[in-house]
């Protein structure tokens, strides 16, 4: 297969006025050597509350430690990877990049995470939208559907989630490969993955050496449990990823959030993490048992992610049973579909037993 031509295949679904746009040349963009570095206007001091003083200096726009474990982590190569402000930044970054204004289309299936549609309202970006499908093994993609509205409406952007939330199904790969040739040379088609360690669903990374129009995204914010140091990552082409590199802000990771982040991923926490991972995954069989039982629950979806979703004969009175015992979860019921349904993630053994004792109405009756 010819490299060459997938690059330019796919980088033709990019905006026009920026394939060759340049961005903005920050002082860390250039690999310059010396001791006195006076090339960016930084302070010749620490802060007082720096002791180490390495905040004075702005970070590596891609910080080559942080970017080679990530690599490491999805097995992938570093030039695949575009390191960024958690996955909302990808995101907003492929509609700016990939959708010419009130033309180019991004297409969605709702119920699903919200900042796709944000992304698309934000740059003008007509949005499409393909209804999930409540079926008796839960919520699906109806892969026909989408390749049909992702052609006839203009789709550059497919967005699919997998697992999706809210509703917990992973989107097969036999159908993600299907979507992604039909749509060959037309639209990009972006496997959101944030919950993807929760699921024994192999990686859509593992389709992207045969199509070139997949790119997926990843997260620290979930399984690693660094929500708040917000590194989120898109696997790409990697001449797609240069142009998105172009159209990054300058030093989107601060040097304390990518220390974090490489000492999260060293072999002793990865070892950590899977293991927690593997109790969650026990503990949302457990639950999901333990929820089909009680009073008032309709019905508990399968999930592949750290949460569940479930449906009530009256959502309202099972939101506030859980508030008054101190357990906030996600209210769902604005959601298309999703009337009587509230969104649980799976917590500790402890925080999940709460969650069903005061969901249950023997024990609250009690």
């Amino acid at each position: 297969m010819n490299r060459a031509g997938n690059d330019d295949g796919l980088l033709r679904l990019v905006r026009a006025d920026l394939r060759g746009f340049a961005g903005y040349s920050s002082a860390r963009s250039n690999a310059l050597q010396g001791e006195v570095w006076l090339n960016a206007n930084e302070s010749p001091w620490a802060n007082p509350a720096d002791p180490g003083g390495g905040s004075r200096r702005y970070p590596e726009p891609q910080p080559p430690a942080l970017r080679d474990a990530l690599a490491s982590l999805y097995g992938v190569d570093p030039a695949q990877l575009l390191v960024g402000r958690g996955s909302d930044e990808a995101i907003d970054l492929l509609v700016r990049v990939m959708c010419e204004p009130g033309r180019d289309a991004v297409l969605i299936t709702p119920p699903v995470f919200g900042m796709y549609a944000v992304g698309a309202r934000l740059q003008d970006a007509p949005l499409l939208e393909v209804p999930l499908v409540d079926g008796d093994a839960g919520f699906a993609v109806d892969l026909d559907a989408v390749a049909v509205a992702a052609a006839q409406g203009g789709a550059k952007l497919v967005f699919l989630c997998s697992p999706s939330n809210p509703t917990g199904a992973s989107v097969p790969l036999d159908g993600i490969a299907a979507l992604a040739a039909s749509l060959q040379g037309r639209a990009l088609v972006v496997v959101d993955e944030a919950y993807g360690e929760f699921s024994a669903q192999a990686s859509a990374t593992t389709l992207m050496a045969a199509h070139p129009n997949i790119a997926v995204l990843r997260t620290l914010s979930k399984a690693h449990a660094l929500a708040a140091a917000r590194i989120g990552v898109l696997i790409a082409d990697p001449a797609l990823v240069r142009v998105l590199r172009a159209c990054q802000a300058p030093y989107p990771v601060p040097t304390p959030c990518a220390e974090l982040a490489v000492a999260g991923l060293s072999d002793d926490s990865l070892a950590r993490t899977r293991a927690r991972v593997a109790q969650l995954r026990g503990e949302r069989t457990r639950v999901q048992r333990a929820l089909a039982t009680l009073p008032g629950v309709l019905r508990v979806y399968p999930s592949d992610g750290n949460y569940l979703l479930v449906r009530f004969a009256d959502a309202d009175a099972a939101f506030a049973r859980l508030l008054a015992a101190g357990v906030v979860v996600r209210d769902q019921r604005a959601a298309p579909q999703l009337g009587d349904a509230l969104r649980i993630s799976l917590g500790t053994p402890e925080q999940n037993d709460r969650v069903l004792a005061a969901l249950d109405a023997k024990e609250a009756a009690a």
